[in-house]
């Protein structure tokens, strides 16, 4: 019997601020390491998050996951948690960790990834794109 694996990817946008600094260090040092990500008065993003699952389709509905539910899981866990937020001060999933894109997208993926699973389907890859030119992948 042949094994189909199908990646199925949602996309969803958010605006959000952040700072990235270290409490512990001198505005000097974050300036020096983060640059002018470390502004004391916050700077913001239009960020772009795709959310990669795979599984087999149902032999009932065809769907690795019925793509109405994974919108509304990430809407629920992500979305509307992080939209017009700082995440810095906003984020619950974020608290006590350097607001970066790569650790933004490993909270991402531990917010999604048991969710996902209950559906029957698995989480591939959460990607967030912060500029036109950078954007992080997590594989989990």
């Amino acid at each position: 019997m042949q094994v189909i694996m199908i990646y199925l990817t949602r996309r969803e946008r958010f605006c959000s601020a952040h700072r990235m600094f270290r409490k512990d260090w001198s505005d000097e040092k974050n300036l020096m390491v983060f640059g002018k990500c470390s502004n004391p008065n916050w700077h913001g993003h239009n960020y772009v998050l795709w959310v990669t699952i795979k599984g087999e389709p149902s032999a009932e509905n065809g769907f690795v996951m019925n793509i109405n539910i994974l919108k509304q899981v990430i809407l629920d866990k992500v979305i509307n948690k992080v939209d017009h937020k700082n995440i810095n001060l906003d984020v619950d999933f974020m608290e006590g960790k350097i607001a970066t894109t790569e650790n933004l997208a490993v909270a991402i993926w531990n917010e999604l990834k048991s969710s996902i699973e209950k559906e029957g389907a698995f989480l591939h890859c959460v990607k967030i794109e912060e500029t036109e030119n950078n954007f992080i992948e997590y594989y989990g």
